[in-house]
């Protein structure tokens, strides 16, 4: 109730303000704030324990069971003996790439050591799976409640609807909107631009329910209850290679997201999503035609 009461005062400071002037309108909801920085503590721990179990078995299958005298093999991190020593390797669908000193083969103490991801990059830093999939589970329930708990505030609020939905209008602008963004050219508003409402709401609506939906099914408990659910997704080893192609999008999306909060002003970009006061563009004067309709 408060968040409305705010932004309804902000919409009307901002329309009392002169042209020229870059009036602070208030963007982020209390509840999307703290769900954002919720999330984001669950995937960094999420992330990083989660390649500690992916290493006790850095393999990677379709189907319901790993390959014994068949190959569904799509992705296999490890290391081999050659000739000039041992060497580390990522085969993809068969075909190998040399990954020495990052995957497969890393140092461990000064020491080249097999393992799928190197240490720096998994939690705990020593191979020790117990401790990785009890912080995974952790954190995974907080990623589940803290999700369940947007969606609901969403629709309380009307972000999802308002903020989220793509429009006719706002799937007109995209092209525009995609060349605006490779010329480095933002516009500073309230509403979220076409590629930040596809974005969003990809990783919302498709990437973390399947990242739920896939931990649901590797978990014996559920398996047990719900047996169906892995046939459902074409097997456990398929939920299992799908739950990783999703962690890879969500740090693809990570990276993009970091740069565009940089590249769009990251001053601006940080109130918004601490205090969720955000400075946009001047107001446009009297009967002139906007450059852009967003």
């Amino acid at each position: 109730m408060i968040d409305k009461v705010e932004q309804r005062r902000s919409g009307s400071d901002e329309a009392k303000l002169s042209a020229g002037a870059k009036p602070l309108v208030y963007r982020q909801f209390l509840w999307t704030r703290v769900t954002h920085w919720t999330w984001a503590l669950a995937m960094f721990f999420l992330l990083l324990s989660g390649l500690q179990i992916f290493n006790a078995h850095p393999t990677l299958y379709i189907g319901n069971q790993s390959g014994f005298g068949f190959s569904n093999e799509v992705l296999a991190i490890g290391s081999e003996d050659t000739p000039a020593g041992p060497v580390g390797f990522t085969r993809v669908f068969g075909k190998s790439f040399d990954t020495t000193g990052v995957l497969g083969l890393s140092a461990v103490d000064n020491t080249p050591t097999e393992r799928g991801f190197p240490s720096w990059v998994t939690i705990p830093s020593y191979q020790d799976l117990g401790t990785g999939r009890v912080v995974h589970f952790f954190f995974a329930w907080i990623l589940v409640i803290t999700f369940l708990g947007w969606f609901v505030g969403g629709l309380i609020n009307g972000h999802l609807g308002r903020d989220l939905v793509p429009r006719g209008r706002d799937l007109r602008n995209l092209p525009r909107d995609v060349t605006d963004h490779l010329k480095f050219r933002f516009h500073h508003t309230r509403d979220y631009n076409t590629l930040q409402k596809l974005a969003y709401g990809g990783v919302l609506f498709v990437v973390l329910p399947l990242i739920i939906l896939t931990g649901l099914t590797m978990s014996p408990g559920i398996d047990a209850a719900v047996p169906h659910l892995a046939d459902i997704l074409g097997g456990r080893q398929t939920a299992r290679t799908i739950h990783f192609c999703m962690m890879l999008l969500l740090v693809g999306f990570f990276v993009v997201h970091i740069l565009m909060v940089i590249a769009a002003g990251p001053l601006n970009e940080l109130r918004s999503i601490v205090t969720g006061w955000y400075r946009i563009d001047p107001p446009l004067p009297p009967h002139s035609t906007p450059e852009q309709e967003i």
